[in-house]
């Protein structure tokens, strides 16, 4: 972990990883009574929290991620902010958490890239300001109860691509041993538990040098679900498919290349996918806030060791890779926002 002290040094924005960076400050509200408090700005990296707190003791807890670009021009701009805000809203009423405001929630991203302005990488780097909500229970249970209390937090770090390789096909691993969640379960929202269990599963890909597990469907375990901690998608011909089911998070960046798909004169279509399938695809790809698009080169099955190439020569596929172009461009301010989806952060 890079500390903000280190940051007064220069720094090599282009060889940033995804690791945590703290920024020198980060924001907090409190909901207690019925009713939101003050946003608090702090320089602490620790959270005061009772021993028996909901989000310790059972798990209620959500979060969020988006990131913060330094355009062509010299703007800073946030993609998509609102859309994490209806997120994590839906996340924190399928726990029955109090949900953040989308106008705090927005206000306070605005605040927190003021504040560590100097964390915002340059244009040109590769490199972003990561943003990451994360709401807790805080009040004291012994008994399996929801909290009436709640503290929301906000913390920054600049960072550099999700997967090390960066955009550049990874082999990635199908196993029947693992569930990414229970059919029915919490897979459609960013709950912090979803991700605790992934972690077993994806050191066993990175052990056997894969970047990350395909999950097949938790119920049938025959269509393709989440891609580790991102969404799938696949081109098979003119058509942009990527898996449907209520255990996917739905996520804003595939949300994204599925409008970029259409605008490009693309077929789209979000359906089940069942796994054989994947011998008909041209090219296939990770893809979510962090990781933004991680094509894929190969796909191995491990339980009945068949293999789907999808990238024989390794190299991204030219849809992919065009949407992929075709986002940053959007995020980076080299290209006309048409669908809105940026906002300009004023610093002064």
């Amino acid at each position: 972990m890079t500390t903000a002290r280190e940051m007064d040094n220069e720094i090599d924005w282009s060889s940033l990883t995804f690791d945590y960076t703290p920024a020198d400050i980060n924001l907090r509200c409190h909901y207690s009574d019925g009713k939101w408090g003050e946003i608090e700005a702090t320089r602490s990296q620790e959270v005061a929290l009772p021993i028996a707190a909901t989000c310790l003791q059972y798990g209620q807890e959500v979060f969020e991620g988006l990131k913060i670009f330094c355009g062509k021009d010299g703007k800073v701009r946030a993609f998509r902010m609102a859309d994490n805000a209806r997120r994590i809203k839906e996340s924190a009423e399928a726990l029955i958490m109090e949900p953040v405001p989308e106008e705090m929630f927005c206000e306070m991203v605005k605040k927190i890239v003021k504040l560590n302005a100097r964390f915002i990488p340059p244009y040109g780097t590769g490199a972003s300001l990561y943003i990451r909500p994360l709401q807790l229970g805080i009040s004291p249970q012994i008994a399996v109860r929801h909290s009436t209390e709640f503290v929301f937090i906000m913390m920054a770090s600049p960072v550099g691509p999700y997967f090390r390789e960066g955009f550049c096909p990874t082999p990635i691993c199908v196993t029947r041993r693992f569930d990414r969640v229970a059919p029915c379960g919490t897979g459609r929202w960013k709950v912090g538990g979803n991700y605790a269990y992934s972690l077993t599963a994806g050191k066993m890909a990175h052990d056997l040098g894969y970047s990350s597990v395909l999950y097949l469907d938790p119920r049938e375990k025959r269509f393709l679900d989440e891609c580790g901690p991102a969404n799938f998608f696949a081109i098979k011909g003119n058509t942009y498919i990527t898996p449907k089911s209520d255990s996917i998070l739905p996520s804003i960046t595939n949300m994204s290349f599925m409008q970029l798909a259409r605008d490009m004169g693309l077929t789209v279509e979000q359906r089940q996918i069942l796994l054989d399938e994947l011998d008909e695809v041209d090219e296939a790809a990770a893809c979510g806030t962090a990781a933004v698009a991680s094509p894929i080169s190969r796909i191995d099955d491990l339980d009945t060791g068949r293999s789907f190439v999808i990238s024989p020569d390794n190299t991204p596929g030219p849809i992919t890779t065009e949407l992929y172009h075709r986002l940053r461009a959007i995020q980076y301010g080299e290209a006309a926002d048409i669908h809105g989806w940026t906002t300009v952060i004023d610093l002064d």
